[in-house]
């Protein structure tokens, strides 16, 4: 299994976003992490499509993986595309049609996949596993950075690694909410596979060391 570290971009300095990104990357990232909300799915307002198309414009060539918490999402969905998205991932709460949605996601270019907040059932799965490339399980409520890692989703990752597992697909499973270098030990051991960390990662003085430290730890969950 391959592990990917995601830095969530809502905890870098916007004042020097381009540079902020390229920092994270040539410290040892794996995806940029763009988190995207509306003021009406979620309680707060944060960036769009030109946000990610100026960052591919700087130079910013890894992928990019988009989290749509907006409502409704597919109007917004080829902009993003077009923008250079690499996943985009949505809630399921946020779409009329979820499979006309994912559809929608892949007829423009991009990865799609779903996204589970705390409360929300895994049965979602059940339909639309044969058509995503991601699950993304929200460790805490949506809407703000910052936020405390909610432990009953360990149980939960544990259980969707099982369904990902039975289907047989190359399906990335990834963790966003509270993710730090003290905690991310027991979310790969849970099943993770792709990490989104923001404040951990952002609000440290040495984005390297982070990234280097949560690596091993994840390497002590696979032994």
């Amino acid at each position: 299994m391959t592990y990917r570290i995601a830095p969530s971009i809502l905890s870098a300095n916007f004042a020097k976003l381009g540079e902020e990104v390229q920092s994270v990357i040539a410290a040892g990232a794996d995806l940029v992490h763009f988190d995207v909300m509306d003021n009406h799915y979620v309680p707060n307002l944060t960036i769009g499509p030109l946000i990610c198309e100026a960052l591919r414009r700087s130079g910013i060539t890894a992928p990019i993986d988009v989290h749509l918490m907006v409502k409704p999402v597919d109007r917004i969905v080829p902009d993003f595309a077009k923008a250079g998205a690499t996943w985009i991932t949505f809630h399921p709460e946020a779409s009329e049609h979820v499979d006309r949605t994912i559809g929608l996601i892949r007829e423009h270019g991009c990865r799609p996949g779903l996204v589970l907040n705390p409360a929300t059932p895994v049965n979602w799965l059940d339909h639309v596993l044969d058509k995503i490339d991601m699950v993304l399980l929200m460790s805490v409520n949506p809407g703000f950075g910052g936020q405390s890692f909610i432990p009953s989703a360990l149980p939960k990752i544990a259980q969707v690694r099982a369904m990902i597992d039975r289907s047989g697909r190359e399906i990335r499973l990834e963790v966003d909410g509270g993710v730090k270098v003290d905690n991310i030990e027991a979310v790969a051991a849970a099943g993770a596979d792709t990490f989104v960390a923001g404040s951990a990662i952002f609000g440290a003085q040495d984005y390297r060391a982070t990234i280097a430290a949560m690596r091993e730890k994840i390497a002590q969950a696979r032994r």
